[in-house]
């Protein structure tokens, strides 16, 4: 019968459906952008890309004239693993929406994943509930995702449950590997050296850091008088009431007042810190301070100058984050500081040509080896090798 033989000669030319293209066919890849179109914030971007042997996407960041932030990718990204790298300059709120909207843009352009390469995750130090204020770092997690994020690599989170906050996973890659062997190879007699924590909520990173180098290790404790973070850790909460039956010109002394009769809540002594001193011989030593960020540097110039006063004659500061805000570089440059060490993290350029005693280390190697094994689906253990719990 011709009827079966017209049926399949329909099926061979039919212009509706090419035999040649079958509709489950998704495009497969990855692709790099930025989400920032600054040169400075472009260049740890652009790092990355060079050691992944690919080109950065193409799209355009940019603020409208009423300071709106605004997106254009400039290529197909559907059903594609996307990475938005995302160095956080000193405009902290503009990064954070070019992020978002970037996320947004890829998550409506039918992206597959879309995973974001954050090194120094801003609001990280807003991550504990302060009085009457908020957990801000929860806050952001929670945007991200609503935006589009289904993965985040990062690097040295202030607070390591901060990982907590997020609904996908987070890979916290640590930045000591680095830190560790520009120690070995660029400070000269560094066996001489001395670990310094410069408080101690950070003496467990600065043992790790000992252990591993053999070293000695000294922690600071303390604070400097009249600090203006009194006020802000709450060591003065709750306030004192007043007793409402005396005379309203009488000054009576303070007293815990019971919130129902019959209880009697025992008084709360106020939270004093001594002046700063020095747990550990640094005498005759080169004194090595590590701790994740450096912002504002008074405490760092403070715990300097006691250590130069107990006998270190030389003193290093290694950071993994160095925002080095305000007059960071010229408080650094007249200081008993011989050298500061931070990561590319982020963009320091300025401040570098400021203060000369500000070395950067680069860190887009571990970054791009992170985006090669989730791109291949590789197991991320060997980034965390030799890695302990408190570093």
């Amino acid at each position: 019968s011709p009827y079966p033989l017209f049926c399949i000669a329909l099926s061979l030319f039919s212009p509706l459906r090419p035999p040649s293209l079958s509709l489950s066919h998704t495009p497969s890849g990855y692709r790099v952008f930025s989400a920032n179109s600054t040169a400075a914030c472009t260049e740890l971007a652009k790092k990355i890309t060079e050691r992944l042997g690919v080109e950065l996407g193409k799209s355009v960041v940019f603020q409208a004239s009423n300071r709106e932030t605004r997106v254009d990718v400039k290529e197909s990204v559907r059903g594609q693993t996307i990475f938005i790298i995302q160095t956080i300059p000193r405009d902290v709120n503009t990064a954070i929406m070019e992020l978002l909207v970037m996320a947004y843009a890829l998550k409506t352009s039918c992206a597959k994943n879309i995973i974001g390469v954050i090194p120094y995750f801003p609001y990280s130090k807003q991550c504990k509930m302060r009085k009457r204020g908020s957990i801000v770092c929860k806050l952001l997690a929670s945007m991200l995702a609503k935006a589009g994020l289904t993965h985040i690599i990062t690097m040295d989170l202030h607070q390591k449950e901060v990982q907590g906050f997020f609904s996908f996973p987070v890979d916290n890659l640590r930045a000591s590997p680095f830190l560790l062997q520009y120690i070995q190879e660029e400070i000269p007699d560094y066996r001489n050296a001395i670990i310094v924590a410069k408080s101690p909520s950070a003496a467990k990173r600065a043992q790790s850091y000992a252990e591993r180098l053999r070293l000695g290790l000294a922690v600071m404790h303390g604070e400097a008088q009249c600090a203006e973070s009194d006020m802000a850790d709450g060591r003065h909460s709750p306030p004192c009431v007043r007793n409402p039956t005396g005379h309203p010109g009488l000054e009576l002394p303070c007293k815990q007042q019971a919130p129902f009769p019959g209880i009697e809540l025992p008084m709360m002594m106020a939270k004093e810190k001594p002046p700063i001193t020095v747990v550990g011989d640094v005498g005759g030593r080169i004194a090595i301070i590590v701790d994740d960020i450096i912002d504002d540097v008074e405490d760092f110039v403070a715990a300097a100058e006691i250590l130069k006063e107990r006998g270190a004659y030389k003193i290093y500061i290694m950071a993994t984050h160095g925002l080095l805000s305000a007059d960071a570089p010229r408080l650094i440059e007249e200081s008993a500081i011989d050298e500061v060490v931070v990561t590319n993290t982020v963009p320091h350029e300025v401040q570098k040509l400021q203060c000369p005693k500000i070395k950067t280390v680069d860190v887009s190697m571990i970054l791009a080896e992170a985006i090669r094994r989730i791109n291949n689906g590789e197991s991320m253990a060997y980034l965390f090798r030799n890695i302990t719990v408190d570093d």
